[in-house]
């Protein structure tokens, strides 16, 4: 009997310390929080606007203005096929 009362002793203290080093090995849960970064929003960009002479200002007001006539087949006067022309070049370009 005296020798089966040792190994109980043995392996029970063995369990004990079997417990103890598992509880050691497990590491604490670290709890990850996510900040609220507030996203930039994307810069805007700006066209540069060229600058061109008079001339060439009134030459590409003509061309714009003759094609869209062309493509439209001249339903419209053209007086309007110019000032069309004219609002979306001038948009486009700054003139000296």
């Amino acid at each position: 009997m005296a020798v089966q009362k040792k190994i109980t002793k043995k392996s029970a203290s063995k369990t004990v310390a079997k417990s103890k080093a598992d509880a050691k090995k497990v590491p604490a849960k670290k709890t990850v929080t996510k900040k609220n970064i507030a996203k930039k929003a994307p810069a805007k960009k700006t066209a540069a606007k060229r600058t061109v002479s008079q001339d060439q200002f009134y030459t590409m007001i003509c061309e714009a203005a003759y094609f869209a006539a062309q493509n439209d087949g001249n339903k419209k006067g053209a007086v309007e096929y110019w000032l069309e022309a004219e609002c979306i070049i001038g948009k486009r370009f700054d003139v000296q």
